[in-house]
Parts: C-alpha cells; structure tokens; sequence
C-alpha cells in the first residue's frame, strides 16, 4: 500500500519577510535557540526534509536524517551518498516521495525560496511560519517571490487557501512568534 504524506513548511522570517540576507546567508538575529530547538523537533518527526541545494550544501547533516534535495541538475530522483536528489521537472513529487520515504508521513520543507515557491503550487497541509519582529534585513532574500511585489509571508500564505490555526510566542526578549497555518482542505499525497 502506498504512503500518504502531509506536506509541513518550516520558516523563520524577518520582519520585512526576508530569510537570508544579500549573499544568502541567515543573519544572525534570525538565528534563536527556542526556534531552533521547535526546528530540530519537527525535523525529527519527519519523514523526509525537502530542501534546496544552497541550503544542502550549507547545512551538514550531522544527524543524517533522510533528504530529498531539489536540483535541476539531478536526473530525475537519484540516491547519491549524501541525500536523495530530485529534478521537479522530470519527476512528479508523488513519485520522488514514493522513492525517498516510500511509507509516508511528514514531509519537511525548510526551503530557500525556490522551494517554498514550488510548494506553494503543490500545497501545503501546515505552514510553520516563525518571525522575528524586531529583525529587518532589508536587501536580502524573500522567503517567498511574490514578497517581491509587496506581498507579507502571511499574504502569501492566505493566498494559497491557508489559514491560521495557533500562535504563540517562543522568545518574548527576541520578539519571535510563531504561527501555525493549516489548508483547509489537506493536500495530501499518496505514492503512486
């Protein structure tokens, strides 16, 4: 029987919705240890974690957990020593999953852009949305495309028929909350 999966996106965002600055590098307020320890958790639970290649190659996997990374260079889906690596383009993300986590579950999806921006065409069934308030970075990377055009993280979000389901403040000294949306109709995958 194929596995079913639910699609979980994680991210912390500056009060001007950017997650990396210019160079693509997370600046240090966005760094907190409350987020991160909630981060670690979820990742924990997860299936598999979808990230980009940037981030891959930034982001050793000390605790080698299962990864599928987006690339246009990889051939499809491919097992390679360090991580499952995926072309969208050439596969169908129910496909990949089949390959990577064949019983289902969580998918983690930390990003960068790219990957939330595909996602968001697939769906998301959660959307953990962490912002740090009193952080403005300014000219540096949105976390979504259309963040471009004036558009908050939350605005994207409700777009893509997501709604707010919890927030709560992890670091009140920090000024970091996070808030949890959830798709009003799930956009479960099944594994063909």
């Amino acid at each position: 029987m194929p596995g079913r999966y639910a699609i979980h996106g994680h991210a912390i965002v500056s009060a001007d919705d950017r997650i990396a600055d210019r160079y693509g590098r997370t600046p240090p307020g966005l760094r907190n240890e409350a987020d991160w320890q909630r981060f670690q958790a979820a990742l924990d639970r997860a299936a598999v974690t979808v990230l980009g290649r940037l981030g891959h190659e930034a982001n050793a996997n000390r605790q080698r957990r299962n990864r599928m990374v987006l690339s246009t260079a990889a051939i499809g889906i491919e097992r390679r020593d360090d991580a499952w690596w995926w072309n969208p383009a050439k596969v169908p993300l129910a496909e990949a999953l089949s390959r990577a986590a064949p019983e289902g579950g969580i998918v983690a999806v930390p990003g960068g852009r790219a990957v939330f921006d595909l996602f968001l065409t697939i769906g998301f069934d959660e959307f953990h949305l962490a912002r740090a308030r009193n952080v403005h970075v300014g000219d540096g990377v949105e976390i979504f495309s259309a963040c471009r055009a004036g558009l908050s993280a939350e605005d994207v979000l409700h777009h893509a028929g997501l709604v707010t389901r919890t927030t709560e403040m992890l670091d009140f000294s920090a000024g970091i909350s996070l808030t949890v949306w959830s798709a009003l109709d799930a956009a479960r995958i099944d594994a063909e």
